[in-house]
């Protein structure tokens, strides 16, 4: 959008160069002179106004684009976050049944190992 920008400014410029040129350089009436850069700048000005229209309704297009991508971005971001969560507790509970087992195991074993000490010291 930049490029369009800047190029319709260059040829706006162009245009009103040109156009200033020729009228000035024209045999005319002075009258005739004056009418002519009238004519000559409400017509840029008409163009201008168009022009910047377009220009716009394209930023309008632009931002509304731009809008639906965030929310996309952001709505995939939740998603991913709660997937990420999910299987976080999902390893955590799994990690934690492990270690219930692990430490009854090694209570069963600490008790065998505290009966065998008692009885031999019998």
């Amino acid at each position: 959008m930049a490029k369009k920008g800047k190029f319709f400014l260059g040829a706006l410029l162009g245009a009103a160069a040109g156009a200033v040129a020729g009228v000035l350089t024209a045999p005319k009436a002075g009258k005739e002179t004056r009418q002519d850069i009238k004519d000559t700048t409400s017509k840029a000005g008409q163009t201008a106004k168009k022009e910047s229209k377009v220009v716009a309704g394209e930023a309008k297009k632009l931002a509304s684009t731009t809008k639906k991508s965030a929310k996309n971005v952001i709505e995939t971001a939740k998603t991913s976050a709660k997937a990420v969560g999910d299987k976080t507790s999902a390893e955590a509970k799994i990690v934690a049944g492990e270690a219930k087992v692990s430490a009854k195991k090694a209570t069963k074993s600490a008790k065998k190992v505290a009966d065998s000490v008692t009885k031999k010291a019998e």
